[in-house]
C-alpha cells in the first residue's frame, strides 16, 4: 500500500513537534522540581545542582525556547529555528548535568538567534511591537551574556525580567493593534518602556538605583496595560475571551506589585524579598499571562481548535492564591507560608498543562479522525490569532 506523500510529510512534522514539546515540557517540569527543592522540600535532586537552576531553566530554556519557535515560525525561514535549538540543546543540557558554562554558552548563542529574528522582522514590519519585542530580545542576550561572565544571578535575572515583560508587552500590542489609542496612553507606554530599560541598564553600575529605576518601569507598566490592554474590552465577551482578559488584568496587578518591592527593596540578591520580587513577576504576571495566552497561541501553532471550559479558571484561581501567601510569607518572614505557597504555586501550573492537554489530546484525536492526516501539513507563516 503507497502512503500518500502529504501523509508522510505530515506525519514527520507531527514528530518534529512532538520531540520539540516533549523538550520544553521536560524544561518546565525540571524548572518546577528545581524550584521546589529550592524552598526546602525533600524531593530526589536528580542532580546536584539541579535546584540552583531553577531560574535559567525556566527562562532561557523553557520560556526562550516557546518565544524563540513562536517567532520563528512568524518569520517563515528554516535559519531561524536555529536559536530555539540552541537554547533547547542548552536547557536539556543544564537539566542533565552536563555543566553550567557549556549550557548558559548555548543558550547565549541562541538569544543572539533570536535577536537576529526580530531585526528581520522589524525589516518586514517596523512597527511598535516588534521594536518593543526585540528590545526584550536585546534585554535577555545581555542577561546572558552577564550569567555567562559570572556577574551575580540576581542582576542577570532582572535582565531576564525585563526580556519576558518586553515580549509579553509587544505580544498585547500586536493583538491590539487594530486598536487607537490616544497619542499620550503611546508616549506613557514609551515612557515605562525607557525606565524599565534604563534601570536595567543602571544594575550594572548602581545596581541598587537600577532595581529602583526597574521597578518605577514595572509599575508604569502594569498600570499601563490596566488602563489600555485589549482585555479591558474582551472581559466583556463570554469564554475563552473572557478567561484570557481576566489572566491578563490580574497578572498585570502582580507586574505592579513587583515594582512597589523593588522600589521599596533595592539591592537585594537573595533571601526573602528577593524571592517576592522575583515570582510577583515570573509567576504572578508571567504565568497568569502563559495562562491567557496559551489557549489561543497552541491551538493556532497546531492548527486544532479547542473547546474552552470553565474549569480553566480552577488553576488560575489556585495560581494566585498560592503566590499570594508564598509573597505574605517572604514579607513576614513565614518561611512555612512561603515553602506551602512554592509548592501550590507549582501544583497550580500542573494542574493548567493537565487541563490544556486534555482538553488538547480530545481535540486532536477528534479533529485527527474526521480530516485525516492530510489536515495536518506544516504551514509556514503567522497563524491567525485573536
Amino acid at each position: 500500500m503507497t502512503v500518500p506523500a502529504s501523509a508522510s510529510l505530515s506525519g514527520r512534522v507531527l514528530l518534529v513537534r512532538a520531540v520539540l514539546a516533549a523538550g520544553v515540557l521536560a524544561l518546565l517540569f525540571g524548572a518546577l522540581w528545581a524550584g521546589v527543592l529550592r524552598l526546602g522540600w525533600a524531593l530526589p535532586t536528580l542532580q546536584g545542582s539541579l535546584a540552583a537552576l531553577h531560574g535559567p531553566l525556566f527562562v532561557c530554556g523553557m520560556l526562550g525556547t516557546v518565544i524563540g519557535l513562536e517567532r520563528a515560525v512568524a518569520l517563515g525561514r528554516a535559519w531561524a529555528f536555529g536559536g530555539p535549538l540552541l537554547t533547547l540543546a542548552g536547557g536539556l543540557g543544564l537539566l542533565a548535568g552536563l555543566g553550567v558554562h557549556p549550557g548558559a554558552l548555548l543558550i547565549t548563542a541562541g538569544s543572539l538567534g533570536l535577536l537576529l529574528v526580530f531585526v528581520a522582522l522589524i525589516r518586514r514590519q517596523p512597527a511598535r511591537f516588534t521594536i518593543t519585542m526585540a528590545l526584550g530580545a536585546a534585554a535577555w542576550l545581555v542577561g546572558n551574556l552577564l550569567w555567562l561572565s559570572g556577574r551575580p544571578l540576581a542582576m542577570a535575572s532582572l535582565w531576564w525580567a525585563g526580556f519576558l515583560v518586553l515580549t509579553i508587552l509587544g505580544e498585547r500590542l500586536e493583538l491590539g493593534r487594530l486598536r487607537q489609542l490616544p497619542a499620550w496612553a503611546l508616549q506613557i507606554f514609551v515612557l515605562g518602556v525607557a525606565t524599565l530599560l534604563l534601570g536595567l541598564g543602571t544594575t550594572t553600575i548602581a545596581y541598587a538605583t537600577g532595581v529602583r529605576l526597574s521597578g518605577a518601569g514595572f509599575i508604569l507598566l502594569g498600570l499601563w496595560l490596566l488602563a489600555f490592554d485589549i482585555a479591558r474590552r474582551t472581559i466583556r465577551r463570554p469564554g475563552l475571551p473572557r478567561f484570557s482578559a481576566v489572566c491578563i488584568l490580574s497578572g498585570s496587578v502582580w507586574l505592579i506589585v513587583a515594582g512597589v518591592v523593588a522600589l521599596s527593596a533595592g539591592a537585594v540578591y537573595a533571601g526573602p524579598v528577593y524571592d517576592a520580587l522575583l515570582h510577583a513577576v515570573f509567576v504572578g504576571f508571567v504565568f497568569a499571562m502563559i495562562f491567557g495566552h496559551a489557549p489561543i497561541i497552541i491551538p493556532a501553532l497546531a492548527q486544532i481548535p479547542l473547546n474552552f471550559h470553565r474549569r480553566s479558571y480552577l488553576p488560575l484561581v489556585a495560581l494566585h492564591l498560592s503566590l499570594l501567601v508564598r509573597v505574605a510569607g517572604d514579607l513576614t518572614l513565614r518561611l512555612d507560608f512561603r515553602r506551602w505557597g512554592g509548592m501550590l504555586n507549582a501544583l497550580a501550573i500542573a494542574l493548567f498543562l493537565l487541563l490544556l492537554c486534555d482538553t488538547f489530546g480530545i481535540a486532536w484525536l477528534w479533529n485527527y479522525e474526521e480530516a485525516g492526516p492530510e489536515r495536518y501539513v506544516v504551514r509556514v507563516g503567522r497563524p491567525d490569532r485573536e
